[in-house]
């Protein structure tokens, strides 16, 4: 059983590969259609959609306010992950997310981790257990997940230098932290 976020309501399928780990690549140019993020969209996405109820001391690094600067993120490779408490392999992700966080925020990465709960004492609890360090921003309507089009728990998204979403991981399997390191070095490498 596998839930996933459709229209922002919570759902069960009886499916495996949701809860799998997939991603896609981009390389070169990207493909007719896609999206780029530039900093204007990614502040509207980040600074007005991202909501919150009120600040806990549950982690340093949660802020209750909706407000992130821009210009925090310009030149900065950033790992944006959607997650939710109640996401089994959302607690396998995070301590990886710290771990890429420790080992190459000075070569350039940012790491932005967006709780979809409704309920943000669940959200409280979850962080508690992790105390993660890095930024983690509450988005209980599903606004910035929709705009993603978050399709499963949790979702990854490495977004390069440039604003290009470069990688999207859907689920998470510690079988494949090798990889996403690698596409972590990968793209902190480049300018």
């Amino acid at each position: 059983m596998c839930y996933v976020v459709n229209a922002f309501r919570l759902r069960t399928l009886d499916t495996t590969s949701l809860c799998s780990t997939k991603y896609t690549e981009l390389r070169g140019a990207p493909p007719k259609g896609a999206r780029l993020i530039g900093p204007r969209t990614l502040q509207s996405l980040i600074c007005a959609s991202l909501l919150s109820t009120g600040a806990t001391n549950a982690s340093p690094a949660v802020d209750a306010s909706p407000a992130v600067d821009i210009q925090d993120f310009r030149g900065r490779v950033v790992y944006l992950d959607f997650w939710a408490s109640w996401c089994a392999p959302c607690r396998q992700s995070f301590p990886w997310m710290q771990a890429m966080k420790n080992a190459y925020q000075s070569r350039g990465l940012t790491v932005l981790a967006v709780n979809l709960d409704q309920n943000r004492g669940d959200a409280e609890r979850f962080l508690a257990q992790f105390h993660p360090s890095f930024d983690v921003r509450f988005d209980p309507q599903g606004t910035v997940a929709e705009h993603f089009k978050v399709q499963g728990m949790p979702t990854g998204l490495l977004i390069d230098r440039h604003g290009v979403v470069r990688f999207t991981h859907i689920g998470f399997r510690p079988v494949d932290e090798a990889a996403y390191e690698s596409q972590l070095r990968e793209i902190l490498a480049e300018k």
